[in-house]
């Protein structure tokens, strides 16, 4: 102790250094197999990498060749004139015959047909008329126009010329009471202008009402033509009853 504090220097002994070698080697060797010996584990552990393999594929087929053209038709040959006249029985001669053939008799041409006629030619169509066939009869002449309805008189419809016009008469007792107004009436023209029927349409007092459609059932009209047809009207027909001034 006193010589610590002293300073006084002390000697290690010379055989002190081969433990310490010793003791350095053990730790770097436990240390060197504590970090190797996990190593080893991990690289046991890690998955293999398999050997890539490469496949090649066959190159495809070739494309069939295009099918040959088809085989170009010979022209036909055109017939010869002389067996298309032989075909045709109808052509005339062009030269003229030696002589012509006389008709076979009835007895060379055998029983004849059923229900043919005395004088008939053979060959004829069964059950055939003597002299032809007869004329057909004429068409049966066209049904009359069904009656056609009154039209109305109006729009692209123009009322016919008027012949005849008879007024009213004003009767004395409509004069007396001083009884005035407008009638209407709607009249139906037949086909020959003449009116058939007269219908009240407003009324100004039975009085004149009366005279109104007496006096206008005497009209006439010229006839109403369309398409050639004569056919009946309806028209309105308006009449005024009026008193003038001093009587």
């Amino acid at each position: 102790m006193f010589d610590l504090i002293a300073g006084r220097e002390k000697h290690l002994p010379s055989h002190a250094g081969f433990p310490i070698f010793l003791s350095t080697s053990a730790q770097v060797v436990v240390v060197g197999s504590i970090l190797i010996i996990p190593m080893l584990f991990v690289a046991e552990r890690l998955p293999e990498i398999p050997t890539m393999m490469a496949f090649v594929a066959a190159p495809p087929e070739p494309p069939p060749p295009p099918p040959p053209p088809a085989p170009v038709k010979a022209k036909q040959a055109q017939p010869k004139p002389e067996a298309v006249a032989s075909r045709n029985q109808f052509i005339a001669p062009l030269e003229e015959p030696a002589r012509i053939s006389e008709l076979p008799d009835d007895e060379e041409l055998g029983p004849g047909i059923p229900g043919g006629v005395e004088g008939g030619i053979a060959g004829g169509v069964v059950g055939g008329v003597v002299g032809g066939l007869p004329e057909a009869p004429p068409p049966p002449p066209p049904p009359p126009p069904a009656p056609t309805a009154p039209v109305r008189i109006g729009g692209q419809i123009k009322q016919p010329e008027l012949l005849r016009r008879v007024e009213p008469e004003y009767p004395a007792l409509a004069v007396k009471a001083h009884i005035q107004g407008i009638v209407i009436l709607e009249a139906t023209v037949g086909e020959d202008g003449a009116v058939r029927e007269v219908k009240l349409l407003r009324s100004a007092n039975p009085l004149i009402d009366r005279e109104a459609e007496l006096a206008l059932r005497q009209w006439r009209y010229s006839p109403l033509v369309l398409n050639g047809i004569r056919v009946p009207f309806i028209l309105t027909v308006t009449l005024s009853f009026s008193l003038q001034v001093g009587k």
